[in-house]
């Protein structure tokens, strides 16, 4: 998909292909009320769109994230509201889909001291600041019967991430997974991941996984 990206937003990549198969998967309800969250260029919120979701809400931290998801909606006439901020701030209501595609590669110093430009894909010293806050905030993002669908490396520890998912109440677990040799980032960072042991020494390549965590209804509603 051929896609308007200023510099220092996010290209869509193996995790996005990866997010979107799952997204598909997932069978979008027609009519449904989804939220995209950590957009970049939208590519997922279009996915979204395409795939019959009615109302779909866009969010990125970055103004030109946020610009290019306006500009390649627009281009496509496809039903998007685009939100600059915190996820967190601008979460109204319900939603039928959340997808994610948070920052998840590990750092050597905490978040709140990264770059700018490397805001896209900073996630603190074990990669989980975003994924975590997620987690948390899931069960009051979705509606009965939502679905969330997020995307990370198995470098910020899947289990983890589903057993917070389950422990907030919600049915958690892997629903998609790729292999993929490291991209430019955590090859740059490679000998820093192998110190903070969060990868074997020699290793260059990483699982990918979309985890998928389902709001139950409660019997008899």
């Amino acid at each position: 998909m051929w896609l308007l990206r200023p510099p220092g937003v996010y290209a869509p990549q193996g995790d996005s292909e990866l997010l979107l198969e799952a997204l598909r998967y997932a069978a979008v309800p027609a009519g449904a009320r989804m939220l995209d969250v950590f957009t970049g260029s939208g590519v997922v919120a279009f996915g979204g769109a395409r795939l019959g979701a009615a109302e779909v809400h866009a969010v990125d931290l970055s103004f030109r994230a946020t610009l290019a998801a306006r500009w390649n909606a627009g281009l496509r006439g496809l039903p998007l509201t685009v939100h600059r901020g915190d996820f967190l701030d601008h979460a109204v209501g319900r939603f039928d889909v959340v997808s994610a595609n948070p920052p998840y590669v590990p750092t050597g110093h905490p978040a709140r001291t990264r770059k700018r430009r490397d805001r896209a894909w900073d996630a603190g010293e074990d990669g989980r600041e975003c994924v975590d806050r997620l987690c948390r905030a899931a069960p009051h993002l979705l509606r009965a019967g939502g679905v969330l669908l997020m995307v990370h490396s198995d470098i910020c520890d899947t289990r983890r991430t589903v057993r917070l998912l389950q422990e907030a109440g919600l049915k958690a677990s892997v629903a998609a997974r790729r292999r993929q040799a490291f991209g430019p980032v955590l090859r740059r960072r490679a000998l820093l991941l192998e110190q903070k042991q969060l990868i074997a020494p020699g290793q260059r390549e990483e699982e990918l996984v979309v985890i998928r965590a389902e709001l139950v209804s409660p019997a008899g509603a």
